[in-house]
């Protein structure tokens, strides 16, 4: 019996191994940011974001509305919405980190290689065209640099209205609801652009996968009308309902965790 029940934890221990080598031979990220680099489909994604936001422009512009309550405005996150860091995820794919890394993304942001998202300038531009504020409300946190790098980087790309009175940099909160709040004071808000659901609203700040299910369908109508939102498959707020923070330890707990999540509704065994 000795023999059978030490047989059996050493099959046991061999396939637990076998599971833990096949979790850590792997990268997080490597479909992701495959997708990113290679998909059409992603480029599309961002096309048609735009394309529907420039519609509801047009909606409003030609709208009773228009010039005679408050001026019109779009309010629109930064990163992975308006401007692309996809070399930064390369970098972390070809030296095998696999969650979002703060030092090597504070060393991207300096280093000023950003590109803009797929359709974005042209939208801008034609909201500047229009006179169409812009707002951009960001969260970065850099140092004392913070500001410097991004007006840096949008004046590159040839963003509009890169100045203290459209741009709004929170490096202490990732709550920009207050910011947001303050613009719809003064302006009618036309459309939200953003690439995680908490670029829209506060509410989304939970860290539960089924209650951010919940508030997206009690939301449904807003999306494609009041809020954009485009594709990020490499970081954001459904890591942090995964993992309960939006940037995890690269520990093999939490890629197996990672891989829980994956698989939880396999169809078999």
């Amino acid at each position: 019996m000795k023999y059978q029940i030490s047989i059996f934890l050493s099959i046991l221990i061999f396939l637990t191994a076998c599971q833990t080598n096949e979790v850590t031979s792997s990268n997080n990220l490597a479909y992701a940011v495959a997708w990113k680099k290679t998909a059409a489909e992603y480029r599309a994604l961002y096309y048609q974001g735009f394309n529907i936001a420039r519609q509801r422009v047009d909606e409003f512009m030609n709208s009773p509305i228009n010039g005679v309550g408050k001026p019109l405005a779009i309010i629109s996150d930064l990163d992975d919405t308006l401007i692309l860091s996809d070399p930064y995820w390369s970098y972390l794919i070809k030296h095998d980190l696999e969650f979002f890394d703060d030092s090597v993304w504070d060393e991207w942001v300096a280093s000023d290689q950003a590109t803009p998202s797929p359709g974005a300038l042209e939208f801008l531009n034609f909201c500047e065209e229009n006179n169409i504020s812009v707002f951009y409300v960001t969260n970065r946190n850099q140092g004392d640099n913070t500001r410097e790098y991004l007006v840096n980087t949008l004046n590159r790309l040839d963003f509009p209205s890169v100045d203290d009175d459209h741009l709004f940099v929170l490096q202490e909160s990732s709550n920009k609801e207050l910011i947001q709040n303050q613009i719809k004071d003064d302006y009618e808000v036309i459309v939200m652009l953003g690439d995680n659901l908490n670029d829209f609203s506060r509410e989304y700040y939970v860290s539960d996968i089924g209650e951010r299910y919940s508030l997206v369908e009690n939301n449904s109508e807003k999306y494609g009308s009041d809020f954009i939102l485009f594709p990020n498959p490499t970081d954001g707020h459904w890591i942090r309902a995964i993992f309960g923070e939006s940037e995890p330890a690269p520990t093999i707990d939490n890629k197996m965790l990672m891989r829980e999540a994956a698989s939880s509704s396999a169809w078999r065994d």
